[in-house]
Protein backbone atom coordinates (compact mmCIF):
# COMPACT_ATOMS: atom_id res chain seq x y z
CA UNK A 1 0.00 0.00 0.00
CA UNK A 2 1.24 3.49 -0.83
CA UNK A 3 2.28 5.92 1.90
CA UNK A 4 3.76 9.38 2.25
CA UNK A 5 3.43 11.97 -0.49
CA UNK A 6 2.21 9.58 -3.24
CA UNK A 7 -0.61 8.39 -0.97
CA UNK A 8 -1.60 11.93 0.00
CA UNK A 9 -1.53 13.07 -3.63
CA UNK A 10 -3.76 10.26 -4.87
CA UNK A 11 -6.05 10.61 -1.85
CA UNK A 12 -6.47 14.33 -2.47
CA UNK A 13 -7.07 13.84 -6.19
CA UNK A 14 -9.81 11.27 -5.61
CA UNK A 15 -11.56 13.43 -3.01
CA UNK A 16 -11.28 16.59 -5.13
CA UNK A 17 -12.74 14.93 -8.22
CA UNK A 18 -15.50 13.13 -6.35
CA UNK A 19 -16.62 16.11 -4.27
CA UNK A 20 -16.71 18.52 -7.21
CA UNK A 21 -18.82 16.17 -9.32
CA UNK A 22 -21.09 15.37 -6.37
CA UNK A 23 -21.73 19.06 -5.82
CA UNK A 24 -22.56 19.51 -9.51
CA UNK A 25 -24.88 16.56 -10.04
CA UNK A 26 -26.18 15.37 -6.66
CA UNK A 27 -24.36 12.03 -6.96
CA UNK A 28 -20.94 10.96 -8.11
CA UNK A 29 -18.63 10.98 -5.10
CA UNK A 30 -19.10 7.30 -4.40
CA UNK A 31 -19.03 6.33 -8.06
CA UNK A 32 -15.84 8.25 -8.77
CA UNK A 33 -13.97 8.17 -5.47
CA UNK A 34 -14.97 4.76 -4.10
CA UNK A 35 -13.00 2.61 -6.59
CA UNK A 36 -9.90 4.80 -6.17
CA UNK A 37 -10.14 4.93 -2.37
CA UNK A 38 -10.80 1.19 -2.14
CA UNK A 39 -7.69 0.48 -4.19
CA UNK A 40 -5.70 3.03 -2.19
CA UNK A 41 -6.89 2.29 1.37
CA UNK A 42 -8.52 -1.14 1.23
CA UNK A 43 -12.23 -1.93 0.89
CA UNK A 44 -13.32 -1.28 4.48
CA UNK A 45 -11.40 1.94 5.13
CA UNK A 46 -11.98 3.30 1.62
CA UNK A 47 -15.75 2.88 1.76
CA UNK A 48 -15.84 4.29 5.31
CA UNK A 49 -14.16 7.46 4.03
CA UNK A 50 -16.67 7.68 1.17
CA UNK A 51 -19.53 7.51 3.69
CA UNK A 52 -18.04 10.22 5.92
CA UNK A 53 -17.36 12.49 2.97
CA UNK A 54 -20.90 11.98 1.72
CA UNK A 55 -22.28 13.42 4.95
CA UNK A 56 -20.19 16.59 4.66
CA UNK A 57 -20.98 17.11 0.98
CA UNK A 58 -24.68 16.55 1.61
CA UNK A 59 -24.72 19.23 4.30
CA UNK A 60 -22.89 21.68 2.04
CA UNK A 61 -25.22 21.02 -0.89
CA UNK A 62 -28.41 21.31 1.15
CA UNK A 63 -27.37 24.65 2.62
CA UNK A 64 -28.93 26.34 -0.43
CA UNK A 65 -31.33 23.70 -1.80
CA UNK A 66 -33.09 22.21 1.25
CA UNK A 67 -36.42 23.85 0.38
CA UNK A 68 -36.58 21.76 -2.82
CA UNK A 69 -36.41 18.39 -1.04
CA UNK A 70 -39.52 16.19 -1.45
CA UNK A 71 -39.76 14.87 2.07
CA UNK A 72 -42.81 12.67 1.40
CA UNK A 73 -40.99 10.96 -1.46
CA UNK A 74 -37.82 10.61 0.58
CA UNK A 75 -39.47 8.83 3.54
CA UNK A 76 -39.89 5.36 1.91
CA UNK A 77 -36.48 5.61 0.23
CA UNK A 78 -34.67 6.47 3.45
CA UNK A 79 -36.69 4.03 5.59
CA UNK A 80 -35.89 1.12 3.27
CA UNK A 81 -32.22 2.09 3.16
CA UNK A 82 -32.07 2.22 6.95
CA UNK A 83 -33.08 -1.47 7.03
CA UNK A 84 -30.40 -2.65 4.58
CA UNK A 85 -27.48 -0.44 5.69
CA UNK A 86 -26.58 -2.78 8.60
CA UNK A 87 -26.63 -5.74 6.21
CA UNK A 88 -24.21 -3.97 3.88
CA UNK A 89 -21.96 -3.10 6.83
CA UNK A 90 -21.96 -6.73 8.04
CA UNK A 91 -21.13 -7.87 4.51
CA UNK A 92 -18.23 -5.40 4.18
CA UNK A 93 -16.67 -6.14 7.57
CA UNK A 94 -16.66 -9.94 7.31
CA UNK A 95 -15.66 -10.91 3.78
CA UNK A 96 -11.96 -11.50 2.98
CA UNK A 97 -10.43 -8.53 1.13
CA UNK A 98 -9.96 -10.27 -2.28
CA UNK A 99 -13.58 -11.45 -2.27
CA UNK A 100 -14.82 -8.06 -1.10
CA UNK A 101 -12.86 -6.22 -3.79
CA UNK A 102 -14.27 -8.52 -6.47
CA UNK A 103 -17.85 -8.18 -5.23
CA UNK A 104 -17.66 -4.41 -4.74
CA UNK A 105 -16.13 -3.89 -8.16
CA UNK A 106 -18.82 -6.07 -9.68
CA UNK A 107 -21.58 -4.12 -7.94
CA UNK A 108 -20.14 -0.80 -9.13
CA UNK A 109 -19.63 -2.02 -12.69
CA UNK A 110 -23.10 -3.57 -12.94
CA UNK A 111 -24.82 -0.51 -11.50
CA UNK A 112 -23.00 1.84 -13.86
CA UNK A 113 -23.85 -0.29 -16.89
CA UNK A 114 -27.54 -0.27 -15.93
CA UNK A 115 -27.54 3.52 -15.74
CA UNK A 116 -25.53 3.87 -18.98
CA UNK A 117 -28.04 1.67 -20.78
CA UNK A 118 -30.91 3.81 -19.46
CA UNK A 119 -32.56 0.82 -17.84
CA UNK A 120 -36.24 1.30 -17.07
CA UNK A 121 -37.93 -1.03 -14.61
CA UNK A 122 -41.71 -1.04 -14.44
CA UNK A 123 -41.66 -1.96 -10.77
CA UNK A 124 -39.73 1.20 -9.89
CA UNK A 125 -42.77 3.44 -9.57
CA UNK A 126 -44.64 4.79 -6.57
CA UNK A 127 -44.03 3.69 -3.01
CA UNK A 128 -43.09 0.13 -3.96
CA UNK A 129 -40.43 1.39 -6.36
CA UNK A 130 -39.10 3.79 -3.74
CA UNK A 131 -38.80 0.97 -1.18
CA UNK A 132 -37.01 -1.31 -3.67
CA UNK A 133 -34.62 1.44 -4.77
CA UNK A 134 -33.94 2.53 -1.18
CA UNK A 135 -33.24 -1.04 -0.04
CA UNK A 136 -30.81 -1.68 -2.91
CA UNK A 137 -29.16 1.71 -2.52
CA UNK A 138 -28.75 1.39 1.25
CA UNK A 139 -27.03 -1.98 0.94
CA UNK A 140 -24.72 -0.81 -1.85
CA UNK A 141 -23.91 2.45 -0.08
CA UNK A 142 -22.90 0.72 3.13
CA UNK A 143 -21.02 -2.12 1.43
CA UNK A 144 -19.48 -0.30 -1.53
CA UNK A 145 -20.04 3.42 -1.07
CA UNK A 146 -22.13 3.59 -4.24
CA UNK A 147 -25.80 4.02 -3.44
CA UNK A 148 -26.30 6.56 -6.23
CA UNK A 149 -27.05 4.25 -9.18
CA UNK A 150 -30.12 2.68 -7.54
CA UNK A 151 -31.43 6.14 -6.68
CA UNK A 152 -30.74 7.28 -10.25
CA UNK A 153 -32.70 4.35 -11.67
CA UNK A 154 -35.64 5.24 -9.46
CA UNK A 155 -35.45 8.89 -10.53
CA UNK A 156 -35.32 7.96 -14.23
CA UNK A 157 -38.33 5.66 -13.93
CA UNK A 158 -40.23 8.23 -11.83
CA UNK A 159 -39.62 10.92 -14.45
CA UNK A 160 -37.62 13.32 -12.26
CA UNK A 161 -35.87 16.24 -13.94
CA UNK A 162 -32.24 17.06 -13.15
CA UNK A 163 -33.40 20.11 -11.18
CA UNK A 164 -35.57 17.87 -8.98
CA UNK A 165 -32.97 15.15 -8.64
CA UNK A 166 -30.01 17.11 -7.26
CA UNK A 167 -31.45 18.39 -3.92
CA UNK A 168 -33.27 15.14 -3.22
CA UNK A 169 -30.16 13.09 -3.97
CA UNK A 170 -28.17 15.34 -1.64
CA UNK A 171 -30.68 14.84 1.16
CA UNK A 172 -30.80 11.09 0.60
CA UNK A 173 -27.00 10.86 0.47
CA UNK A 174 -26.63 12.82 3.70
CA UNK A 175 -28.98 10.55 5.65
CA UNK A 176 -27.84 7.22 4.23
CA UNK A 177 -24.13 8.02 4.43
CA UNK A 178 -24.62 9.06 8.06
CA UNK A 179 -26.34 5.74 8.79
CA UNK A 180 -23.55 3.86 6.98
CA UNK A 181 -20.82 5.70 8.89
CA UNK A 182 -22.53 4.98 12.22
CA UNK A 183 -22.89 1.29 11.30
CA UNK A 184 -19.21 0.79 10.43
CA UNK A 185 -17.27 3.52 12.21
CA UNK A 186 -14.83 6.09 10.90
CA UNK A 187 -11.71 5.42 8.82
CA UNK A 188 -8.33 5.43 10.53
CA UNK A 189 -6.22 8.13 8.92
CA UNK A 190 -3.20 10.08 10.09
CA UNK A 191 -3.56 13.82 10.69
CA UNK A 192 -1.92 14.84 7.37
CA UNK A 193 -4.37 12.60 5.49
CA UNK A 194 -7.38 14.10 7.28
CA UNK A 195 -6.04 17.56 6.47
CA UNK A 196 -5.67 16.63 2.80
CA UNK A 197 -9.23 15.26 2.75
CA UNK A 198 -10.62 18.43 4.34
CA UNK A 199 -8.75 20.80 2.01
CA UNK A 200 -9.51 18.94 -1.22
CA UNK A 201 -13.14 18.35 -0.26
CA UNK A 202 -13.63 22.05 0.42
CA UNK A 203 -11.96 22.92 -2.86
CA UNK A 204 -14.06 20.34 -4.69
CA UNK A 205 -17.32 21.68 -3.26
CA UNK A 206 -16.39 25.23 -4.31
CA UNK A 207 -15.27 24.06 -7.75
CA UNK A 208 -18.44 22.04 -8.25
CA UNK A 209 -20.59 25.01 -7.25
CA UNK A 210 -18.78 27.23 -9.76
CA UNK A 211 -19.06 24.71 -12.59
CA UNK A 212 -22.63 23.55 -11.93
CA UNK A 213 -24.28 26.22 -14.07
CA UNK A 214 -21.66 26.08 -16.83
CA UNK A 215 -21.36 22.37 -17.54
CA UNK A 216 -23.86 20.58 -19.81
CA UNK A 217 -25.74 17.87 -17.92
CA UNK A 218 -25.04 15.20 -20.54
CA UNK A 219 -21.33 15.91 -20.51
CA UNK A 220 -21.12 15.63 -16.73
CA UNK A 221 -23.14 12.42 -16.79
CA UNK A 222 -20.87 10.79 -19.38
CA UNK A 223 -17.75 11.79 -17.44
CA UNK A 224 -19.11 10.37 -14.17
CA UNK A 225 -20.19 7.08 -15.70
CA UNK A 226 -17.02 6.62 -17.76
CA UNK A 227 -14.71 7.14 -14.80
CA UNK A 228 -16.91 5.03 -12.53
CA UNK A 229 -16.92 2.16 -15.01
CA UNK A 230 -13.13 2.27 -15.27
CA UNK A 231 -12.84 2.27 -11.48
CA UNK A 232 -15.24 -0.63 -11.10
CA UNK A 233 -13.36 -2.73 -13.63
CA UNK A 234 -10.03 -1.91 -11.95
CA UNK A 235 -11.42 -2.98 -8.57
CA UNK A 236 -12.72 -6.28 -9.97
CA UNK A 237 -9.36 -6.88 -11.65
CA UNK A 238 -7.43 -6.34 -8.41
CA UNK A 239 -9.82 -8.61 -6.49
CA UNK A 240 -9.49 -11.41 -9.03
CA UNK A 241 -5.70 -10.98 -9.13
CA UNK A 242 -5.51 -11.41 -5.34
CA UNK A 243 -7.87 -14.38 -5.44
CA UNK A 244 -5.74 -16.15 -8.05
CA UNK A 245 -2.36 -15.18 -6.59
Amino acid sequence: MLSGLPFLTLLGGAVLLGSSVQRMSGIGFGLLASPALVLLMGPVEGVALVNCAGVVIGVAGLATTWRQVRLRTMVPLVAAAAVTVPLGAWFALRLPEPVLLTVLGGLITGAVLLVMLGARVRAMHGTGGAVAAGAASGFMNSAAGTGGPALSLYAVNAGWSAREFVPNAQFYGLVVNLLSALAKGFPHLARPAWLMVAVTMGAGILLGSALAARTPENGTRRLILGLALAGGVATVTKGLWLLLA
